[in-house]
């Protein structure tokens, strides 16, 4: 921690970097590893954090490496001996498609003298955007962005893409089999299960078709008949527990939310600030859950004047439903929808931002809050309700100099939001 309490914006900085250096692949990958690296291996892998975990795993593998890992564009890290991709994220394109077909043919026809490890972490479903036969890309980019923009969780996403894939729900697994398969994963999913994280393409899947369409249902997808054909049919089913192909696979979940916030968390105890751990798997809507947490932090600083500084914290993956034409992800909607609530209060700041470095598909991380944000934004002529309802917090907080732009960060463990409420601001 560079900052103290003096300067608390600055203070919830640093733990922001504190979580996100807890998740950092070349710090979590290596102790991970088997004693024994020195064999041969095919590397595959999807996601943020892909790149950085195939140079993580390079640094730190004595025998020889190749494969390829797909991850976002602007996200890449040099790799000597492994191929980086770039594709698109949250809705797959075209080279997501490709080099999903090319994961699938590097470990098809494997020995079981083969190794392939597999490195996954969120944003691998989208990236990894192979469909099943009968359903085209466009079917995939479609049926995604209406599950992004109506406020469905990310299960119920990618229990859809599972069954409408080539490789998502365990099927990247029956390729590689009777190849070793270990599996190294950094969870940017409530609960962390490994069926989740990008759709769980090397395990078990315990979800069935019949789920998918009853979400495709209850948030009124538009597809294609085809598409409901699809999932009528039993090939859509993914591959349960006691397939063989999972016989001697191994699955490492080397970084969570729940560790990142636990970093921060023993910093700003080492600062002499309270924490409130609230959990690391929160959902539901963005602007409801920051109302409930404005809540709390008003009742706690009515109930306890004088109390000593006092961190809320908490992690996982809110949801927003798009209806306006505005700018913005779930971090920026949060802290607006905050706002609002706390109106200024005194003493009260906050940070919300994703762990990837993205708000949703902006080029900010999320953006910070001060007592006085709200006095500005009046001075300036905000309307925050009106922004807020249409889905325009970040032009809100770009117009007060309050975005966190970070770039990409190479690692995903979902979004870290915290609320510093000091005493005598």
């Amino acid at each position: 921690m560079r900052a103290g309490l003096d300067d608390p914006r600055q203070f919830l900085l640093d733990l922001f970097q504190t979580a996100v250096a807890a998740a950092d692949p070349h710090r979590v990958l290596p102790p991970c590893l088997p004693h024994d690296t020195n064999r041969r291996a095919i590397v595959i892998g999807a996601g943020k954090a892909a790149a950085s975990m195939a140079s993580a795993l390079e640094k730190n593998w004595a025998g020889e490496l190749s494969g390829l890992v797909v991850t976002p564009y602007g996200h890449s890290e040099p790799c000597q001996y492994i191929e980086v991709v770039e594709a698109a994220h949250p809705i797959p394109d075209a080279q997501g498609e490709q080099a999903a077909g090319r994961i699938l043919e590097l470990v098809s026809n494997r020995s079981a003298a083969d190794l392939v490890i597999c490195l996954l972490s969120g944003g691998g479903s989208a990236l990894l955007s192979l469909p099943a036969p009968g359903i085209t890309l466009a079917d995939k980019q479609s049926i995604n962005e209406q599950l992004l923009h109506c406020g469905a969780t990310i299960a119920d996403i990618n229990c859809v893409r599972k069954h409408l894939s080539r490789i998502k729900g365990g099927r990247l697994a029956q390729a590689c089999f009777p190849a070793q398969l270990i599996t190294y994963a950094i969870s940017d999913v409530p609960g962390d299960h490994p069926a989740v994280i990008a759709s769980g393409p090397t395990v078990a899947d315990a979800t069935r078709s019949t789920e998918a369409l009853g979400i495709l249902h209850r948030y009124d997808i538009k597809v294609g008949r085809h598409v409901f054909e699809w999932l009528q049919n039993s090939d859509s089913e993914t591959l349960k527990a006691n397939d063989p192909a999972f016989v001697g696979s191994q699955f490492h979940l080397i970084a969570t939310a729940g560790q990142a916030l636990q970093a921060a968390a023993r910093a700003a105890r080492e600062a002499g600030v309270e924490v409130l751990l609230l959990g690391d798997n929160i959902e539901g809507e963005a602007r409801e859950l920051a109302r409930v947490q404005a809540a709390m932090a008003l009742a706690r600083r009515r109930d306890k004047p004088g109390m000593p500084p006092c961190l809320i914290l908490s992690g996982g993956e809110t949801t927003i439903k798009v209806t306006g034409r505005g700018r913005g992800g779930r971090n920026t909607a949060y802290l607006l929808s905050l706002a609002i609530t706390l109106a200024g209060a005194p003493g009260i700041y906050a940070l919300a931002a994703d762990t990837d470095g993205i708000d949703g598909t902006q080029d900010n991380a999320g953006a910070v809050l001060t007592p006085d944000s709200w006095r500005r934004a009046r001075d300036l002529g905000l309307d925050a309700k009106a922004m807020l309802a249409d889905n325009n917090s970040y032009s809100f907080f770009a117009a007060l100099d309050e975005l966190l732009v970070t770039g990409p960060t190479r690692t995903n463990v979902n979004d870290f939001r915290a609320l510093l409420l000091l005493t005598g601001h």
